[in-house]
């Protein structure tokens, strides 16, 4: 569980956008009555709805998976093993987190940070969740005592599971969702606070990444409709900080501890991802 708040990516959409409001409205005044109340046909995006929902479905079923694996290693007390598993489980809830945050307390049960519990004024004994886990392996290298922890992640992600079948996508949920997962690098990945301990914060920011361009991907076409060049904007955006990312890369797809990184790595990332989040905010112009 992370701030949410997205306005250090949507200012200067929002201030886009309302411009083109007040033009709109200009515009209006100028018509004659009968233009002005012509309605405005509804934008289609049954299609990209469904394509959503199915990556959603996808990776949660691979989330689930993977957080199995996690969970039979940690509790046989094969810590090299659980760490292994640790980052490459998560990126499948990082990708599609917008989905997973509509469910109440699910997303600070598998995903809150310590910091967050104490933030709501609860005690380090309702903390739950892979951090917890990541915790254990990295900062005690035990996994004893934490097996009621671990129990409770993998019901958890089996009841995350469950409920994302049943979810209903909306439009302002991918819009906002693809807006959200580059917040959440802006926020946190970014600046080294997600992984505290296991330091695997360049995974995560990856799947985040992942989660914004399949969004901008299913949106392509109607995007393209009403927009090129944005479009090729925003390719150009996100090439930039997958670029980037590349070369923080390591041999089995991973990539190297945050720590590794210098001062001058996390502030061209930093750049890159704020490039990126102003043309990404104006992809709510396919509903207009």
């Amino acid at each position: 569980m992370k701030n949410k708040s997205l306005l250090s990516v949507l200012v200067v959409g929002g201030i886009i956008m309302t411009g083109c409001g007040n033009t709109e409205e200009a515009k209006k005044e100028e018509k004659p009555a009968t233009e002005q109340a012509q309605p405005t046909a509804e934008v289609d995006l049954t299609t990209e709805l469904t394509a959503y929902q199915q990556f959603a479905l996808e990776q949660m079923d691979q989330f689930l998976m993977e957080t199995e694996n996690f969970v039979k290693l940690f509790k046989a007390g094969d810590i090299e093993g659980a760490k292994a598993a640790y980052a490459p489980a998560r990126m499948y809830f990082e990708r599609s987190e917008p989905i997973a945050e509509s469910f109440g307390d699910l997303d600070p049960r598998i995903d809150g940070r310590l910091a967050d519990i104490q933030e709501e004024g609860k005690g380090e004994e309702e903390w739950t969740g892979y951090h917890k886990l990541e915790y254990a392996l990295w900062e005690e290298n035990t996994t004893a005592g934490y097996e009621t922890v671990a129990d409770q992640l993998l019901a958890d992600a089996k009841e995350l599971h469950a409920l994302v079948q049943t979810v209903e996508v909306t439009p302002d949920l991918m819009m906002t969702g693809a807006v959200d997962l580059l917040n959440e690098v802006s926020t946190s990945k970014i600046t080294g606070e997600e992984e505290i301990y296991s330091h695997t914060d360049l995974y995560d920011f990856k799947a985040n990444i992942e989660g914004a361009e399949k969004i901008f991907e299913i949106l392509r076409p109607k995007l393209e409709a009403k927009d090129k060049e944005l479009v090729a904007t925003l390719d150009e955006k996100f090439k930039a900080v997958d670029d980037l990312l590349a070369q923080h890369a390591i041999a089995d797809g991973g990539y190297i501890s945050y720590e590794e990184l210098t001062e001058e790595h996390t502030k061209a990332l930093a750049a890159a991802v704020n490039q990126l989040g102003e043309p990404l905010s104006q992809m709510g112009i396919i509903l207009e």
